[in-house]
């Protein structure tokens, strides 16, 4: 029977690690497979994106199930910027065939911030929605409440932003998604773990039971000052600290400083959530340095995520 890892994972209280793979633009896939060996048992799973920063892209549907057969788990990211009801069901069903266990709900970034800023933009069901599309499958169901051929049981994942000022709101539908059957988040990223505190601290208020949800703390480890000021300048919901930033100016080695604070902020978290979910827009061959700085070892994976066979 197949496996999930992520899921078993959890279960154990182990501090989960997952990660963004970006697939590449074309159908060679020799870097792709390069960097999915080379971050092989470093994490729990790896998230293949889907057309991240609205930028055209190799499928995360056919990225996750190269990373199944290498014995990765993967976690499919399923957007509703470019696909309507119909196309959603379908590719979750296609994926849960080929033996991808994981999704994260989104709703995917405008295709003006893209490379095809003409592409019309989908947004048939939001997030929430998909979440609920999603539970309704794990019953055995489509969305019109039929019966399928054979069900899905989906680990569901979702995300939010606990930086931003106004949090009311990002409760809310921090809410909603955990009653549409959200499991685990994947948070924006965080530089400021009093903020992040903060914002897990209201769960109780919004009736968010924090047993019943895994936190992945977001975590982009920084390249230079300049790297740090272009962030706070372009990326809204993230402000990294000044003090953060002129530490970086002033070091001799910015890169390696970016590191050792992104290990130091994880091994805090470890405390405050269940785990991280690194993001290093195509620098994943830093992630290995990271991990063993913040004194985490690669573990000898046996493959529980097997090959499904259909």
């Amino acid at each position: 029977m197949k496996m999930n890892r992520l899921k078993e994972r959890l279960k154990t209280g182990k501090f989960i690690i997952t990660a963004e793979l970006e697939p590449p633009k074309g159908t060679d896939i020799k870097a792709f497979v390069s960097k999915a060996e080379m971050l092989k048992g470093w994490v729990d799973a790896l998230n293949v994106t889907d057309n991240q920063r609205a930028m055209l892209r190799l499928s995360s549907a056919a990225g996750c199930t190269i990373l199944q057969n290498m014995g990765i788990d993967s976690v499919f990211q399923v957007t509703s910027r470019d696909r309507n009801r119909l196309a959603i069901q379908s590719d979750l069903l296609g994926v849960y065939a080929l033996g991808i266990r994981n999704v994260l709900a989104i709703s995917g970034d405008y295709p003006t911030l893209g490379d095809h800023p003409g592409a019309k933009i989908v947004y048939d069901l939001d997030s929430v929605q998909i979440l609920d599309l999603v539970s309704l499958m794990n019953k055995g169901l489509d969305l019109k409440e039929r019966l399928l051929d054979g069900g899905t049981e989906f680990f569901q994942g979702a995300v939010f932003n606990p930086n931003i000022d106004i949090i009311e709101l990002q409760l809310i539908k921090l809410k909603l998604k955990v009653d549409q059957g959200a499991k685990f988040f994947q948070t924006q990223i965080i530089y400021d773990l009093e903020k992040f505190q903060r914002f897990l601290d209201q769960f109780d208020q919004y009736g968010i039971d924090r047993d019943s949800v895994a936190i992945f703390a977001g975590i982009l480890p920084l390249r230079s000052a300049k790297n740090a000021i272009f962030i706070n300048k372009n990326v809204p919901g993230i402000m990294i600290p000044q003090k953060t930033i002129d530490r970086l100016a002033n070091s001799s080695d910015p890169k390696r400083l970016g590191l050792e604070l992104a290990a130091d902020f994880i091994n805090k978290l470890k405390d405050v959530c269940e785990g991280i979910h690194i993001m290093t827009v195509g620098r994943e061959q830093i992630i290995p340095e990271l991990l063993d700085i913040a004194g985490f070892k690669r573990e000898d994976i046996t493959q529980d995520c097997i090959k499904t066979t259909t």
